[in-house]
């Protein structure tokens, strides 16, 4: 039996849907930590006199605060390098880092110095030489180091034998350090003006200075030692785990601190879940009142494509955040699109030519709508992918599970919805009744624009003039009324509470300002079970300060719980803010030319002076409004760059087939046409995404919430930006350089998806 395309199609949509189930079954999801709880520290090395902290010498840090990590015995760590000079370390399960990060990003530079003789005001030290206190305030001349860290393999907290209360440090060396030690001990032994002493520097502190021992001098110094200093349990311990740990080989400076309580994570996770299961059915039941039969076939495929994009997240090893669901849950939106734009090309075909049936109406929908799909998809990936190369933390998350889904949105509407759509309208009461199936028929929307659509590009200047005014008044809100920069992009603190009782954010704000705090924004913020957390946000501040705010929030609201804690350098948020320009210019670059290649480059500049129209107005929005500017809102801007632009691509799409098959007509008649024969598509795909992104919103918490609104913003005045502003430009620009055929003759030739089969064998080409 000869294998159909048809055949091929069914048989590797099931061996895809069998894949993804056993991935999903057997792959356990790898949360991040702001859905399961931790803290995240980033380091940054700093270059000294003696060393540049360049990627080796941060590697080599990485793995002495590695064995610290180890020493603290956190389950699970995850600790990776990012760039030339950062170190990023994950803490599952620690809510209070002030620990982790006081034993972790010390330098802890470990040296053994021969004590030469006590110092006075006269004392010139030497080269190499020292003058330190002793532990009793003495000073001392002390030699240059003998043998630091890197010689010892092992040191362990305990208790002399006879000994109450007291604790000291047993100290190992390696090969490396024996040799030295031993001649040290002899050094020292022999020098009778500086007491027969050693001493033990840790980050130029003298922590202990014993004298020799004879027995110490007559064995020549062995391969241990012990370090005695008056210490408490706890500080015997943690100097055990920086001396085990080694020294680093160049500084670390904490330049960003993010701790998540578990609740909040489980939270996120319910509320994001709830949102999903919200929008999907949403969008189902819209696709099957709008599109009947293969609507429904659409729906089934929507619930595989969230099996199959949950599959790859897993099988990847994915890290999944609280903006990555978000990212996952969008994605639903971009996978129902696909199938709207096939649906209506195929009604469209079966409008034209009904005689010839429903399969070969929807066979042609599928050639047709492909172009389309490819260049919307594309320019959406290039968006996520520049998400994730600029962004950092959770946000890098979205631009994942984004691509993730955009990949697996194409799967299931290219093959797993085409094998289901196929088979249903080739069934015998389908065929019997075409209305049924979603495919025969217009439309109210598509008849009523038939009849009454109006002739929009008529006024293309009085659009563009309309776009220019709105970006007045947005950019009049970005520099006059100024942007709320959140900690990301500004440098500072933010922390959350769960207090006992309703927070008074007034009595909370003067309180804080009470404390010493006079320029924190206090905020009330949305919290578990509908309750109102309180969220702090102020400059840079050390934990003892941090512990002020506590105390005064304490001191309203009775007993609160800290849920939250971000903490970020100020160099670091600058670096954020240029990276998010950045970004933004080479993800309007990037399409730029990609639209240049597919279409012509005046389309392409169009389309991108219209998207970045649409990302002033949103930020215009959010300035006027006095909305928080962070990095999550940086990713509702690029998933914006990615989403927005789809709209543009389709009526350009729609306006290079009909410039081959009307040569005659007029282009702002063209391009009108083009326009109005998109609208039941653009109305029908935004309504599905606005379902996701409203459940969201309302089910999403704080953060969520502004990065739903930030893109239902985006995809409204998109809509309009696509329809008035990037067709009137595309006129405007077009009747000043026309199009030459001649010219782009070779472009026709090397463009594959420039033809465009109807079916009919009258393709188009532009």
């Amino acid at each position: 039996m000869t294998m159909t395309p048809s055949r091929w199609r069914a048989i590797a949509a099931l061996f895809v849907v069998i894949l993804a189930g056993l991935a999903a079954w057997y792959f356990p999801p790898n949360l991040g930590l702001d859905l399961r709880g931790g803290t995240q520290i980033v380091l940054e090395a700093e270059s000294t006199e003696r060393v540049e902290a360049d990627a080796e010498a941060t590697d080599r840090a990485l793995e002495v605060i590695r064995g610290r990590v180890d020493a603290l015995g956190v389950s699970e760590p995850t600790l990776a390098r990012s760039g030339e000079n950062r170190i990023i370390v994950e803490l599952p399960g620690v809510e209070d880092p002030r620990k982790a990060a006081e034993v972790i990003g010390q330098t802890a530079t470990l040296e053994f110095r021969e004590v030469i003789s006590p110092a006075t005001a006269e004392t010139q030290p030497e080269e190499g030489q020292v003058v330190l206190p002793d532990e009793s305030g003495q000073q001392l001349l002390l030699a240059p180091p003998s043998l630091d860290g890197n010689g010892i393999s092992d040191a362990q907290a305990a208790q002399p034998q006879n000994s109450i209360g007291s604790w000291v440090v047993n100290v190992d060396f390696n090969g490396e350090g024996r040799g030295p030690w031993s001649d040290l001990v002899s050094s020292a032994c022999a020098n009778a003006a500086g007491g027969q002493r050693i001493a033990i520097v840790l980050d130029q502190q003298v922590i202990s200075s014993p004298q020799i021992q004879p027995d110490l001098c007559a064995s020549g110094g062995g391969s241990t030692t012990s370090i005695t200093g008056d210490f408490s349990s706890s500080e015997a311990a943690d100097l055990a785990v920086l001396i085990k740990g080694g020294a680093l080989p160049v500084p670390v400076e904490i330049i960003e601190q993010r701790t998540i309580g578990p609740t909040l994570g489980a939270a996120a996770i319910d509320a994001s879940f709830e949102a999903a299961l919200i929008g999907l059915a949403l969008t189902g039941l819209f696709i099957v009142v709008i599109y009947r039969v293969v609507g429904f076939m659409a729906t089934i495929a929507l619930g595989i494509y969230t099996l199959i994009a949950y599959a790859i997240l897993v099988w990847l090893g994915a890290t999944l955040t609280l903006p990555g669901i978000a990212g996952f849950v969008l994605a639903i939106g971009l996978a129902i699109d696909a199938n709207v734009l096939v649906f209506e090309r195929a009604r469209e075909e079966y409008q034209e030519n009904p005689k010839s049936g429903l399969p070969p109406s929807l066979t042609t929908g599928f050639s047709k709508a492909w172009s389309a799909i490819i260049d919307s998809n594309i320019t959406t990936i290039l968006a996520a992918v520049l998400l994730f190369i600029f962004a950092t933390g959770s946000v890098r998350g979205f631009g994942v599970t984004l691509t993730i889904g955009v990949i697996a949105s194409m799967i299931s509407a290219l093959v797993v919805a085409r094998v289901l759509a196929e088979w249903a309208v080739r069934r015998v009461p389908l065929r019997d009744h075409p209305r049924a199936s979603g495919i025969a028929g217009t439309g109210r929307v598509r008849t009523f624009i038939n009849e009454r659509g109006p002739f929009i590009v008529k006024r293309a200047g009085l659009w563009v003039g309309v776009t220019a005014a709105v970006a007045i008044v947005s950019l009049v809100g970005v520099f006059g009324k100024g942007l709320n920069l959140g900690v990301d992009f500004t440098g500072g603190r933010i922390i959350e509470y769960s207090t006992a009782q309703q927070p008074d954010v007034d009595e909370i704000r003067s309180a804080v300002s009470d404390a010493g705090f006079p320029n924190a924004v206090v905020q009330e913020s949305s919290g578990d079970g509908g309750d109102s957390n309180v969220t702090v946000r102020t400059e840079d501040l050390s934990d003892e300060e941090a512990d002020q705010v506590r105390d005064a929030v304490a001191s309203v609201s009775g007993d609160v719980e800290q849920i939250r804690d971000e903490q970020v350098g100020p160099s670091l948020g600058s670096e954020l803010r240029t990276k998010a320009l950045i970004a933004f210019a080479i993800a309007l670059g990037a399409q730029m030319l990609y639209l240049a290649w597919r279409f012509r480059w005046t389309w392409a500049l169009s389309a991108q002076l219209s998207l970045a129209s649409v990302v002033l107005t949103v930020v215009g929005i959010f300035a006027w409004w006095g909305k928080t500017i962070d990095s999550v809102f940086l990713a509702a801007i690029l998933a914006i760059i990615g989403l927005a632009v789809n709209d543009t691509i389709v009526v350009f799409d729609r306006i290079r087939e009909h410039t081959g098959l009307r040569s005659g007509s007029s282009l702002r008649a063209t391009v009108n046409e083009a326009i109005l024969q998109t609208i039941p598509r653009t109305i029908n795909t935004s309504l599905s995404a606005l379902f996701i992104l409203g459940a969201l919103a309302v089910l999403g918490g704080d953060s969520l919430m502004d990065f739903s609104l930030a893109i239902i913003f985006g995809l409204v005045i998109g809509i309009f930006s696509t329809v008035f502003t990037a067709s009137s430009l595309a006129v405007l620009l077009e009747e000043r350089w026309p199009y030459d055929p001649d010219r782009d003759e070779k472009k026709q030739q090397v463009d594959p998806y420039a033809y465009v089969d109807n079916g009919r064998g009258d393709g188009a080409v532009l």
